[in-house]
């Protein structure tokens, strides 16, 4: 065989196997380019499916750990919601309380209105206090949005007042008020950014990702990076971190990059070659194969995913909640708990066994029974449910909530699956409540107790029990439409004791008291069950009653109050008396004025009083007019002392035998601007209920004293002027401060004193003022005498320069020999005490013959002159018309 057969021989296996062999390498060729592929498809989905568990377990954490603060707070929420006035000190104990948990939570604040009034730790957080949210750029946004929402919203990170950053959670805040639900304010808890970065594994040193986390304020949408590089360029695995008010977008890389995660990709392609020229399998096989693993992959994954995420969200919940699982096997009684039950129960975790003795050693002994029954009792229905205590080794009582079903399965022992959380922290603030609660009713009725003493107390009289003003008025008001016991008319009587200030300044204010009480008694005792009697004034009664019966019923009332006020008083052995002034007023027609029944019952109180006292009077309309006159009047009066309307008009007195003016008589006149000139009697009673007689006598002095001096310096030479002197006036302090500062001359002022001011017993200041008035120069004389009560001891003190008999005295003289006899016994008193004796109201010359013989010194009346004004007497004394008359 030759060369060239030889290689035609070594070549023929080509031959059959050439197209064979050919489409096996372009299949094998095919297949390995997809192999390669799918191996790279299949490293990166490993390596996103690493980093998307690596990412998963720290958004778990990150979940749990918010989720935990979260809860943790909304508790101390529920709590201020009924404590709006909540303290610092009671806060700061509440809060103590989340802070033994563990948490991230830096701090809580509680902002009332928006501004932070409590924080806790207070240490290192008191530059928060007073922190006004509204007007803090960087939070504002966030708390307006949790008033407005009434949602829980998640901030920041933020940069915090009191230095670093953290997450603020804002809880709005709400209470009830008797106008409903009403917003009181915000809670902030702080939760620490380093914190929980470290406690969610971010800043793990060992965590194989890089990871980015965006959304701050909990708004994702808006893309706001917070944490982490940007990796939004690197084909990042994302994910959402769900949060109570909104969530986060995670992404995550590893670490170097994804081109880390091919690094076996050679060696694969060089297996694949070796692979590829040791076997030849058939196309078809390897790509059966191939589309089998893929389906199958890709169901794996899903169930992974699916399976992933349901246990991501198990393990969340049951973390957030502090919920421990157990198992029981029915058949066996053996029981599988895992770890927190075990810490429940005070027992280790250490995965042992457990049995139905274990907890049954766990619970209180006082539960022990009912807890046993209730399980025996309801498991037989698919449903347990229980609450009992947990008394641990150390003495620590827990409350735990346990609920369990039964799980039926064919070819297995029935089992009980259950749960258990401690449940302590809301029993405890149950009790808090409850008690908070009764402490708050308690508190109520006091302050209803309180209120109803102080209405009580607002409204009647401390000492006499009675009704006071206040009542009285509400009384008046709430009768005035329809009349008093819906009568259609009120009569109300206004009382007022007599004597009363003599028993008060005699006998002191306790008798005063006893008075008072008596006299309530009286009124009690006189008056129906259906009538109204208050206490309105110091001595000052009211009583308010039916009209309709009639003035005659009134009256009759009003008389045996009367009677009964004059029956003496027996007051610690001492016997007093009074008696009471009534004014009655009555009105028949509704709807009724009741402040013109109190104004018209204390107008006939004023004139029962005018009367004598001790006595009733009605009110009528002719009383009215009284009143109303008597007030233009007063009105008139201040007026006319305003623009000087009194005036002095002066009366000469005479030697009684040469005729010869010896002095003058000023008297008060009232020159009315529409009524001309008016005497006293006119104007001085409404003057002396006024107080300005003094005034008026200030006024009469004045004029008098120019008056003189004027007809000084004209040369008439009239030796004094007599001025009248009020027992006000007398009284004035500075009387005689004022009297100094007139320069008056010795001898020729002359003060007449009414005889009542100089009694036995007189007053201490009146009786220095006229001692310090004889001692000015000013002479004294007794006016009117011989109509009032002055003794010869009076004369005796006085001492006055002359007395002045009254015209009453003088009048009968000349027709009634015992008149003039009477007359001669005065002028000789006068006479043998040194005192000369004036004569007024001589009315004849016979009149002045008389007086004359029987001795009197001076004279003075219309036989003479009358009283002039100032003008007219410097002209009678000019003319000397006296002399011809004589």
């Amino acid at each position: 065989m030759n060369a060239t057969d030889m290689q035609e021989h070594r070549l023929s296996w080509l031959g059959p196997t050439l197209v064979p062999g050919l489409v096996a390498l372009v299949l094998l060729f095919a297949g390995g380019v997809y192999l390669d592929r799918q191996n790279s498809v299949l490293n990166e989905e490993r390596a996103r499916a690493s980093v998307m568990a690596e990412m998963s377990l720290v958004r778990a954490k990150l979940e749990g750990n918010i989720n935990g603060n979260i809860q943790l707070v909304r508790g101390l929420v529920s709590v201020i919601s009924t404590e709006p006035n909540m303290t610092q000190g009671r806060f700061a104990a509440l809060v103590s309380i989340l802070f033994e948990e563990k948490s991230q939570l830096r701090s809580v604040a509680a902002a009332p209105d928006l501004v932070v009034a409590m924080t806790y730790p207070l240490a290192g957080n008191e530059r928060a206090i007073g922190l006004d949210y509204r007007k803090n750029e960087a939070q504002r946004e966030a708390v307006l949005r949790a008033r407005d929402t009434n949602k829980l919203v998640l901030a920041g990170p933020v940069d915090l007042v009191q230095g670093g950053r953290g997450f603020v959670g804002r809880f709005p805040v709400h209470t009830d008020t008797p106008a409903g639900r009403a917003f009181w304010g915000v809670v902030s808890a702080v939760v620490d950014v380093d914190r929980l970065y470290a406690d969610s594994g971010l800043t793990d040193d060992n965590l194989g990702i890089e990871i980015s986390i965006a959304g701050r304020d909990g708004v994702a949408d808006e893309g706001t990076r917070f944490f982490g590089p940007d990796l939004s360029n690197d084909n990042p695995v994302t994910a959402q971190v769900v949060l109570p008010s909104g969530y986060w977008e995670i992404a995550a890389i590893p670490k170097g990059g994804w081109s880390t995660a091919h690094g076996g990709s050679w060696l694969m392609r060089a297996l694949m070659v070796l692979a590829g020229a040791l076997i030849l399998l058939p196309i078809g096989i390897t790509g059966r194969l191939l589309g089998e693993r893929q389906q199958h992959y890709r169901e794996l994954k899903t169930r992974e995913s699916a399976l992933e995420s349901l246990s991501r969200r198990l393990g969340l919940a049951l973390d957030v909640s502090k919920v421990g699982v157990w198992e029981m096997d029915l058949a066996t009684g053996q029981e599988t708990w895992d770890d927190r039950t075990n810490e429940l129960y005070g027992l280790p975790a250490d995965g042992g066994p457990r049995s139905h003795e274990h907890w049954r050693q766990a619970v209180h002994p006082d539960d022990q029974a009912s807890a046993e029954d209730n399980f025996r009792r309801m498991i037989g229905t698919g449903r347990y449910e229980s609450t009992y205590r947990v008394l641990l080794g150390d003495g620590t009582l827990r409350h735990v909530r346990s609920v369990a079903a039964l799980y039926r399965e064919p070819g297995i022992p029935d089992r009980v699956v259950g749960v258990n959380w401690d449940i302590t922290a809301d029993v405890v603030l149950n009790e808090d409540l409850r008690r908070a609660t009764q402490l708050t009713e308690a508190r109520n009725h006091e302050l209803e107790l309180a209120r109803v003493r102080i209405e009580h107390n607002a409204l009647h009289d401390s000492l006499t029990g009675l009704p006071n003003r206040r009542y009285l008025d509400e009384m008046l008001r709430r009768h005035a439409a329809t009349g008093f016991g819906d009568s259609g008319s009120m009569a109300l009587l206004h009382i007022d004791l007599d004597r009363f200030k003599q028993i008060n300044d005699t006998m002191g204010h306790a008798a005063g008291d006893a008075m008072l009480v008596h006299a309530s008694a009286v009124l009690r005792d006189n008056c129906s069950g259906d009538d109204f009697v208050a206490r309105i004034g110091g001595d000052e009664f009211v009583v308010l009653t039916k009209a309709s019966a009639g003035d005659i019923y009134l009256g009759e009332l009003a008389e045996r109050i009367v009677e009964q006020m004059r029956l003496p008083v027996t007051y610690e052995g001492h016997e007093c008396r009074f008696g009471v002034s009534i004014g009655i007023a009555a009105e028949r027609t509704a709807p009724l004025d009741a402040k013109r029944l109190l104004i018209n019952a204390d107008i006939a109180l004023y004139r029962a009083k005018g009367r004598g006292r001790n006595r009733y009077e009605f009110f009528s309309e002719a009383l009215q007019a009284e009143v109303v006159k008597t007030k233009r009047v007063a009105d008139e009066i201040l007026n006319g002392l305003e623009r000087n309307e009194f005036v002095a008009w002066f009366q000469p007195q005479f030697d009684a035998h040469t005729l010869d003016v010896v002095g003058v008589e000023a008297l008060a006149r009232w020159q009315h601007p529409t009524e001309g000139i008016k005497a006293p009697d006119a104007f001085m009673p409404i003057a002396e209920e006024l107080n300005v007689v003094a005034t008026v006598d200030r006024l009469i002095l004045e004029q008098s004293l120019a008056a003189l001096a004027r007809w000084d310096a004209i040369g008439l030479g009239v030796p004094r002027v007599s001025v009248n002197v009020s027992l006000r006036r007398l009284n004035d302090e500075d009387l005689i401060d004022g009297l100094k500062q007139l320069s008056i001359e010795p001898g020729r002022l002359s003060f007449e004193l009414v005889e009542s001011i100089y009694l036995d017993e007189g007053d201490a200041v009146v009786g220095w003022n006229i001692d310090q008035i004889k001692e000015l120069g000013i002479d004294v004389e007794i006016d009117d005498f011989g109509t009032g009560y002055a003794s010869i001891v009076s004369l005796q003190k006085l001492r006055p320069t002359r007395l002045k008999i009254d015209r009453q005295l003088v009048s009968p003289i000349v027709v009634d020999p015992g008149q003039r006899r009477l007359l001669a016994s005065i002028v000789d008193i006068g006479k043998s005490m040194g005192i000369e004796v004036v004569a007024e109201g001589v009315e004849t010359m016979e009149h002045a013959a008389i007086l004359r013989d029987l001795g009197c010194d001076i004279l003075q009346g219309y036989a003479f002159s009358r009283p002039l004004a100032a003008a007219d007497f410097e002209a009678f004394l000019k003319a000397q018309a006296w002399r011809q008359a004589s």
